[in-house]
């Protein structure tokens, strides 16, 4: 009765505010309302704090929307009797219209995100076992070496843990393809994932025939492991040594519990923060949702699998009949299926694992289209709406986030809709410009507002804008092919990894230069109309203002596709572990400050090596100590590449060099010892960009960085000379390649050494050209000079 009483009362009053809000005011009068609640907004913004301040902060931004939504539908759509004119207002409408759906919808999901406190600890005999399933494609056994070796010393009791490699690529239906060539290469795959297998001591499992994709390669795992939990961890997301203390507790709180979903935080820059130089001080495009809209979500039980750093019990998977598999998003399928089934999820806010971005604007288009399709596919095939067993706020939480991706079609329609007023003085919003600041100009800066007070420590002002644009561009068609055969779209494997040795153009960029020439065209055109064609109005100014806005983000997109070459050959993190180093048979103490998967840099804090360090790359190992409760490896090979002075410290970086399989333990242990490391790199970007700032760094990017993808456009044009010793680059993408013929050999053959891909091995310290080069890389120029000038004397 007490609840019952409590939803009329919010009816009641719901209805009663937008009776108010729909009272006609003045336009001097809205504009005094709006200006009134921005200032009390930033009142409570710098003063007050807490969940009371957030929810009227977003309740006074609330009203100033609706009075905005309330005066459009009323006011501003044109007259039916220009149809041309109506049909185009009505579709610039109901783009907004979704727009403030979305607003609303991820202010009811976000209003109190749920924050987690640990999980209990149990003693070891009371724990669950997992098994820990490693799904891969066709990634290089060196990716997949790490994750292996990394899962292997997960801080768990190891006879109630299973590492398990699911090989997709060395099915049986690859290895006796029709095309001799690729058969050998499948079958040589599998001898080679065979032996690393054997000697990190995971178990290796393929299957006959690559169907259903990721999920059919899931549930063939599930065919033969035990386990009472299932951790998924794609190949390239490497879990660090606390993951499965911090998640498993959770599953002993709650019967019902299905899931326990972790962020997925990377080591590598996507080609957004790469090309723009943001990758160290902005929070990364996916921060927003894994740390705001996740733990939102976690609150109403709406928080889904996202494919990997993730726990699921096997009796919730086996009830439901393992992972679904009917759309390409089989881990948010998976969840929706067992949500409706009434078991519930839980979302850890702490990065437990860290993965690989694409690299290249072509591959993460690629990948962002999967998801795209995947999330439509479930719309249209599973509806939220209809959906028995989801609770209403449930339904409404995957509606959220499967609507979410129709992004396309409105960034697109409010990219071209002042060209219409422009070129052809289609008028399709009706607005005195009077009405358009009393109304329009106060709802966009509220809107800012609530979106910097909510989401400021994890987007930037503007960024999401950008983000919608570039990927909206290409995604525009993946929608339509979705809408028109919803079960169509087939998953693909995200490449990773891809060589980016000098800067270029992407080949995506065209579409981007051209719309850049013709919004450029249109502010050429509205100025010249505004200040010399007679009788152009003032909305001309305002439409030509709007105009001037997508430049500014199509010019920030030029960037983006202007590809900056990566300094970085592998992801590295700053960590800070101690450990011994051994040199030409000296040993000293050093504290390891940033680790990659071919090298380390340390300091020494005595300087015991100063005395002829640098007469040659000198040769020894690392011995690093190991976490709490970690078993000891065996120290890493090292040999010096670069010496510098920080004060009175000597800093050195080390080359591991081709490291041997049995290598990779003592490096996963050292990189990925301590979680701690990826969340302190986390917390160092979170710095809140406030609305003044944000807005001039976005209008710089969009000033500035169509020249430099002019000069990459200009450079691509000539021809680049190949470097001795370099290999040609191919662009072909994987799938296209050609495949060499590479003999069967069997898994007894290979050799732990030999069971790494060459690119994967480090750069050969004998070689002078990579030597000069890495120094390149790292721009020690300087130093390197002054290393050969003291060898040249010792000579």
């Amino acid at each position: 009765m007490r609840q019952a009483l409590r939803w009329l009362a919010w009816v009641g009053a719901t209805i009663a505010s937008l009776a108010l809000l729909s009272q006609p005011v003045g336009t001097q009068a809205q504009l005094a309302m709006s200006l009134a609640a921005m200032a009390a907004m930033i009142v409570l913004w710098a003063v007050f704090d807490g969940p009371r301040t957030r929810f009227v902060f977003m309740a006074l931004g609330s009203l100033v929307v609706i009075r905005y939504i309330l005066w459009r539908l009323t006011n501003t759509l044109p007259a039916p009797g220009d149809p041309i004119s109506f049909s185009f207002g009505l579709i610039l409408l109901v783009a907004e219209l979704y727009c403030v759906f979305i607003l609303f919808v991820s202010l009811i999901i976000n209003a109190d995100p749920l924050q987690r406190d640990p999980p209990p600890k149990a003693a070891a005999a009371d724990l669950p076992s997992v098994d820990v399933f490693v799904p891969s494609y066709n990634e290089d056994a060196a990716i997949l070496a790490m994750t292996l070796a990394a899962a292997r010393q997960l801080n768990y009791p190891p006879d109630k843990l299973t590492v398990w490699l699911l090989d997709d690529g060395g099915t049986d239906q690859k290895c006796g393809d029709a095309d001799p060539a690729k058969a050998a290469a499948a079958r040589a795959r599998r001898g080679e994932l065979q032996a690393l297998c054997d000697e990190l001591g995971a178990c290796y499992l393929t299957r006959a025939r690559n169907e259903h994709a990721k999920a059919g390669n899931l549930n063939n795992g599930l065919a033969h492991a035990r386990g009472e939990l299932v951790a998924v961890l794609d190949a390239d997301h490497v879990p660090f040594r606390s993951f499965l203390t911090e998640t498993v507790g959770y599953f002993a709180q709650d019967p019902r519990l299905f899931l326990v979903q972790t962020p997925h935080a990377f080591l590598n820059p996507d080609p957004i923060e790469r090309n723009l130089r943001t990758f160290e001080r902005m929070p990364a495009e996916n921060e927003m949702f894994y740390a705001v809209t996740q733990r939102g979500l976690d609150k109403w039980n709406g928080s889904f699998f996202c494919g990997s750093a993730a726990l699921l019990r096997r009796t919730a998977l086996d009830e439901s009949g393992g992972f679904s598999g009917i759309t390409i998003t089989e881990d948010c399928e998976t969840a929706f299926e067992l949500h409706s089934r009434n078991w519930t999820s839980a979302y850890v806010d702490r990065p437990l694992i860290a993965g690989l971005q694409p690299d290249t604007l072509t591959d993460f288009i690629g990948q962002r289209s999967r998801w795209c399709q995947g999330m439509f596919q479930i719309l249209l095939l599973k509806n939220p709406l209809f959906q028995r067993g989801l609770k209403p706020i449930q339904k409404i939480a995957y509606l959220s986030s499967m609507t979410f991706w129709f992004f396309p079609i409105p960034r697109l329609i409010f990219m071209f809709a002042p060209l219409l007023h422009i070129f052809f003085d289609l008028k399709i919003f009706v607005a005195s410009v009077d009405e358009s600041i009393a109304y329009t100009l106060t709802y966009i800066i509220i809107n800012l507002m609530i979106q910097n007070y909510v989401y400021g420590k994890f987007r930037w002002p503007f960024v999401s804008e950008l983000y919608e644009y570039i990927q909206g561009v290409y995604l525009a068609k993946a929608i339509v092919s979705v809408i028109a055969s919803p079960r169509k779209p087939t998953f693909n494997v995200t490449n990773k990894g891809a060589t980016l040795d000098h800067d270029h153009i992407s080949s995506l960029a065209l579409p981007f230069f051209l719309i850049y020439l013709l919004l450029m065209l249109g502010c050429a055109v509205a100025a010249w109309r505004y200040l010399f064609e007679p009788g152009v109005t003032n909305l001309m100014l305002v439409v030509g203002l709007w105009n001037f806005f997508n430049l500014i983000t199509a010019g920030a997109s030029l960037g983006v596709c202007a590809e900056r070459r990566q300094l970085e050959r592998t992801p590295s993190l700053a960590i800070d572990r101690s450990g011994v180093l051994t040199l030409s048979g000296r040993s000293t103490d050093v504290s390891i400050e940033r680790v990659s998967a071919e090298s380390c840099t340390v300091r020494l804090l005595s300087g015991a090596f100063d005395q002829g360090l640098t007469r040659a790359a000198l040769r020894g190992a690392l011995s690093v100590e190991p976490a709490a409760g970690a078993r000891r490896t065996a120290p890493l090979p090292v040999h010096l590449e670069d010496a510098t002075r920080d004060g009175r410290d000597l800093v050195l970086r080390l080359s591991f060099g081709a490291l041997a399989i049995r290598d990779y333990p003592a490096l996963a242990g050292l990189m990925y010892g301590d979680a701690e490391a990826m969340r302190r790199f986390q917390l160092r970007r979170r710095r809140h960009k406030d609305i003044p700032t944000g807005t001039l760094q976005f209008v710089w990017w969009g000033l500035v960085e169509p020249f430099r993808a002019l000069r990459y456009l200009l450079a691509s044009r000539r021809p680049r000379p190949v470097e001795i010793g370099e290999a040609p680059v191919y662009d072909a993408p994987p799938e296209t390649a050609p495949v060499p013929a590479v003999p069967a050999v069997p898994a007894s053959a290979v050799s732990p050494a030999a069971s790494l891909p060459t690119a994967a091995k480090g750069v050969d310290s004998e070689s002078g050209d990579d030597w000069v080069r890495l120094m390149m890389d790292y721009e020690n120029e300087r130093t390197l000079a002054e290393l050969r000038g003291r060898r040249t004397s010792a000579a």
